[in-house]
Formats: structure tokens, sequence, C-alpha cells
């Protein structure tokens, strides 16, 4: 499909338009936290998706995904950043320019969809106080010298929960207050840029991978123009910012044949979020100091917390049964199994499990040897995981854009920028909008694997890792 050469400049114009219309919805909510639930919500969803539409019209701009070779080389030179498709003739630093640009527009407004963020720096200021994080909810009297008039308030479940955040995540928020109060910054604020900050870290990995991968740098569009990053990292500052920028890192690593620091990153990813452990199988190389880095450096990140006991999994078990986990509520795959026969929860999430474990193993005894084909192994294995477990909140998906960005997959993509539909299914319990974030990803991972697919190009020298 080859779209007219001024497509880029004019998604880039729409996107910023849309982000300038989606941060003038006004905030009804009453009693309760930012946009609410009703005809405001549905009216940033209906905007964001709109984002999503001008999103994929930018990323074809690219020859991307039709473009069937896994390696393309490009000048190593790097004050040249040559155009490598028709009608994509925008430079690197101006496609990170917009990127900035539309995460500066939501960085400056307060957060409206979802007040994770405030337990984050509450979590941070506990830290500084020296207690452990683990050891009270904030509604403890303990704590009683810590409340303020913008950050308490706006913590969710305060008056029962522990934090549910793990040890990396939790050192983040830790060093990010230090450095906030230190700048005198406001707190909501200095925590939105120390996510905006280390997913630019990510972002610079990534355009380290295209070079490894001899693929054009402009790729990164694919990461950074992406609404969802935007919304949920410039906007709500959700922690899943720290996965995306120590994934990169550990792909990069891994490329780079940087095996222990390859596996430090993936576990400072694992302990900010638990999901990218799942690309532990895509990124070992047979090398026993990789597993063995990685075990030590989730050691490492519980030592400072771990004299509070089994209490250091904080909210982790309360979430599961608040969410109905146990019972598969929500979970899209077995409410489909169970309309037409009876299901056990568990025996799906044993199934499941089994799955995951069957490619994993498929990887392990064969290591990937190129940066492409371990992107593309991130990628399957990621969305596996969230076919299987179908996560209740869109900032959960955001790290599979990395992987994506070497080696793209329509479904992936999909996937990615749909999940903001789930904002319209706050019980999850219905299955219609869980159907329309997951069924096309389904029909879209079943077109690309049945096609045929053209003859791989050879990969060039210096491409293998």
């Amino acid at each position: 499909m080859r779209l007219p050469k001024n497509s880029l400049p004019i998604c880039a114009a729409a996107l910023i338009a849309l982000t300038a219309a989606a941060l003038a919805i006004p905030h009804p909510a009453q009693d309760g936290f930012g946009i609410g639930y009703g005809a405001a919500l549905q009216a940033f969803v209906c905007i964001a998706c709109l984002q999503g539409l001008i999103y994929f019209v930018a990323v074809m701009s690219l020859g991307i995904p039709n473009d069937p070779t896994p390696v393309i080389a490009r000048p190593r030179s790097g004050r040249s950043n040559p155009s490598f498709f028709p009608g994509a003739p925008m430079r690197l630093s101006t496609i990170l320019a917009i990127a900035f640009l539309l995460r500066l527009m939501v960085l400056v407004f307060p957060p409206f969809l979802s007040n994770d963020m405030y337990r984050y720096i509450w979590d941070g200021w506990v830290q500084l106080a020296g207690i452990n994080p683990y050891r009270y909810i904030p509604d403890d009297s303990h704590l009683a010298f810590l409340r303020d008039t913008v950050v308490f308030p706006n913590i969710n479940r305060a008056s029962y929960a522990p934090t549910i955040y793990p040890p990396a995540a939790q050192s983040f928020f830790f060093f990010t207050d230090i450095i906030v109060k230190f700048l005198h910054l406001p707190p909501v604020l200095g925590m939105k840029l120390a996510m905006v900050g280390i997913e630019s870290i990510g972002m610079w990995a990534i355009i380290q991978l295209l070079d490894i991968a001899r693929l054009p740098r402009n790729r990164i569009l694919i990461y950074a123009w992406n609404p969802l990053p935007i919304w949920e990292f410039a906007g709500n500052g959700h922690v899943d910012a720290i996965a995306v920028g120590f994934v990169a890192l550990a792909l990069l690593a891994v490329c780079a044949r940087r095996a222990g620091f390859a596996a430090a990153a993936l576990a400072t990813a694992t302990l900010a979020k638990f999901l990218p452990v799942v690309l532990f199988p895509a990124l070992w190389r047979r090398e026993k100091k990789f597993a063995a880095v990685f075990v030590a450096a989730i050691m490492l990140l519980y030592l400072p917390y771990i004299e509070i006991g089994t209490k250091v999994f904080g909210f982790l078990g309360g979430y599961a049964t608040q969410e109905n986990l146990q019972n598969g509520q929500g979970i899209f795959l077995l409410s489909l199994l169970q309309l037409a026969i009876p299901t056990d929860t568990k025996i799906y999430l044993g199934a499941a499990a089994l799955i995951l474990a069957g490619i994993a193993a498929a990887m392990l005894s064969r290591p990937a040897l190129s940066a492409s084909h371990i992107a593309r192994r991130c990628g399957f294995l990621t969305c596996v995981l969230m076919f299987e477990i179908s996560p209740h909140y869109p900032w959960y998906f955001a790290f599979l854009l990395v992987p994506a960005c070497i080696a793209p997959s329509p479904a992936i993509l999909y996937l990615v920028t749909a999940s903001i539909l789930l904002y319209l299914n706050p019980t999850h319990t219905g299955l219609l909008v869980p159907s329309l974030v997951f069924g096309p990803t389904a029909a879209l991972a079943a077109w690309d694997f049945f096609k045929p697919h053209p003859a791989i190009a050879p990969v060039h020298q210096g491409a293998n890792i």
C-alpha cells in the first residue's frame, strides 16, 4: 500500500491535534478521581481510538509490517538518517521531537485516568522516612506524619491494602522522591518526569537495537508514536515505564553479547512489573552466567525489604482475590470456553502454563541467533501470555511494543493500541470490549501465520549476534 509522501507530517499534526482535544475533555467526576466512568471517559476513548488509526497510517507509511525482510542494511554514519521507504522522508530527530512534544503536552496535566501514581509517591516518602513500604497501609497511624493534601487523599485502597509494587519499583520510587525533593519539584510532576525519563532510556536502547539489526532508525516511531505509552506514562505515570526501559536494555545487552547485564536488566524489569519474566526463554542463550545473574539480581533487589518476611509480597494475593482472578473473572479466553463447556479455572490456568512452558522449552533448546529472531520470540511469548491471561488494564500491554520495533507484528500492534478500549470495561465482566481487543488480535495472528511469506533476504554481515 503506497501512501502520500507527506503522510507522516499529516499523521504527526493529527496526533497533536487529537491529544489537545483529549486534554480539553472536562473531568466531571464528583467525589471521585479524574475523568470518571461516564460520557467523558467514552469521549476520551473515542479520541484515543482515532489516534490509534492515525498511528497505524504512520506505521504503514514506514513500509511496516508489509516489509518481509528481517534485516535491512543502512549506513553507519550517525550524521545521516535517510528514508528507506517511499513516503517516509521524516528524520529520526523529527520523529523523536514529535514523540516528546506529545508527551510534554500530557505531562503538564494531572493524571485523570488512574491514581496509581499517588501510591508510588507515597511509597517513596515512606522509604525516605526509614520505614519499610510493605509494613503499613497508608491509613495506619504510624504514617500519619506523612499525610498531605495532594498525594494522600488520592491513594487508592489506602484503608486496607499494603503496597503491591515489587522491589525494583520501590527502589525507583525511593530514588525518584529523593531527586524530586532535592529539585523542589511538585511530587506528581516529578514522578511523571521520572517515568518519561526511564521510558526515554528505553527508546535510546531501541534505537541501538535497530542499529544492531541493521534496520532503519525511523522504526522507533512504532513505539514513540503509539498513543498508549503517551497516555499511560506521560499522563498516568504508570510503573510499567520501568519495565519498558529495562526490557529494552535487556534486549540490547543480549544482542551486544553482554549476558550479565542483560540478566540484571531483565530481573529489574521483572521486579518492576512481574510480567517481563516471560521473556527469559527468549533472551537466554545457553549461558550459565545469564541464569545465575538473573537469580542473584532478584535476590539483591529483595534484600533491602526482606526483613518484613512474607509481607514483602504486599497486596499481591489480595489483589488477585479482589480482581476475582482465582475465579477466572475477566480472563477472556476462559470466559469464552465457559460459554460452551464448564471449565475449571485451575485447569485452564494449568493448561495455559503448560503451553507457555512448552514454548519456553522449545526456545531454550534452540537459542536465537539474530536481533530480529530474538525480538520475534519476545513478541510471540508476550502475545501468548497476554492472550492467556487478558490483563484488565491497558498499561500492562505497553512493553510489547519494545520487540515490535525490531520485529513488527500486526497482531501485537493492534493488541497494544486497542487495549485502550479496556477502560470501557471497568467491572471486567463483559465480553464485548475484550472481544474487540482480543478477537481481532487472534484473527491478525492467524492471518500472519497462514499467509504466504516471501523468501527472507539473507542476513547481512554483522547482523548476527
